[in-house]
C-alpha cells in the first residue's frame, strides 16, 4: 500500500503540532527526530509560519531548538522579508487566501473586517502574503501543517476552516487523516476522535453540494 502521507511531510506536520501545542521537552524531541531527514529549508518555513498560529514565543523557542539540534545556521539575509515587497505581499496574499477559502473567500474578508479592519489587512498582507506565499514550501504542505497546528492548539473553529483549506489546496481526505494520525502522541485521544469526526463532516458537506453550488 502506498503511504497516504510522504514521510517528509509527516515530519513537518509533527513539527507544526509540537511547536503550536507541546511543552518544550516534547518539542525538542520532535525536532531531534527531524534532524537529517527533512530539508532544512522546509523546517525553517514551518517554524516561520508557526508565529501566525502559535505566536512569536513558541516560534522563537522552536527556532532556537532547531538551530541547536541541527547545527544548521540561519540564512545571512532574507530579501523576501524586506518591507519593499509590501505590494507583492498584498497581491500574493489575496491570491493565496482565495485558494484556501475558495467560495467562502468574500464572506471571510467581510467577517474579519467586521472584527477589525486591521485584522483583515494583516491577515492578507502579513499572513497569506508575507508568510504563506513564501516559495520555500508548497501551499498544500503549508495547509496540512496548519491543520496540525490548529489541532494541537485546540483551535477547532480555525481547524474546520483549514480542513477546507487543505482540501482546496490539493490535499486528499486520506492525507488529512494521515496528518491527524501522525499527531497521535501530541493530541489527546478525545481530541483526536473529535477532529476525525470534524473532518468527516467537512468532507460530507463538500460532497453534498450540488454541482451548481461549487
Amino acid at each position: 500500500m502506498v503511504p497516504s502521507l510522504d514521510n517528509d511531510v509527516r515530519l513537518l506536520v509533527r513539527l507544526a503540532a509540537a511547536t503550536a501545542g507541546a511543552d518544550e521537552p516534547t518539542t525538542r524531541r520532535v525536532i531531534e527526530e527531524i534532524v537529517g531527514l527533512a530539508s532544512a529549508e522546509s523546517v525553517d518555513e514551518v517554524i516561520l509560519q508557526s508565529y501566525l498560529f502559535a505566536g512569536f514565543p513558541r516560534a522563537l523557542n522552536a527556532a532556537r531548538m532547531w538551530r541547536a539540534a541541527s547545527g544548521v545556521p540561519a540564512p545571512s539575509s532574507d530579501d523576501s522579508a524586506s518591507p519593499r515587497h509590501a505590494a507583492e505581499w498584498e497581491r500574493d496574499g489575496e491570491a493565496t487566501c482565495a485558494i484556501v477559502y475558495g467560495r467562502s473567500y468574500e464572506m471571510l474578508r467581510r467577517n474579519v473586517r467586521e472584527l477589525h479592519p486591521a485584522l483583515d489587512a494583516w491577515m492578507i498582507s502579513d499572513g497569506y502574503g508575507k508568510v504563506l506565499s513564501r516559495p520555500g514550501l508548497d501551499l498544500k504542505t503549508r495547509e496540512l501543517c496548519i491543520v496540525a497546528a490548529c489541532a494541537a492548539a485546540g483551535q477547532q473553529r480555525q481547524l474546520r476552516s483549514h480542513l477546507h483549506g487543505a482540501l482546496n489546496s490539493g490535499a486528499t481526505p486520506d492525507e488529512i487523516v494521515a496528518t491527524l494520525d501522525a499527531l497521535s502522541d501530541l493530541v489527546g485521544d478525545g481530541d483526536a476522535a473529535r477532529y476525525r469526526a470534524l473532518l468527516d463532516r467537512v468532507v460530507s458537506h463538500r460532497g453534498s453540494r450540488s454541482p451548481s453550488a461549487t
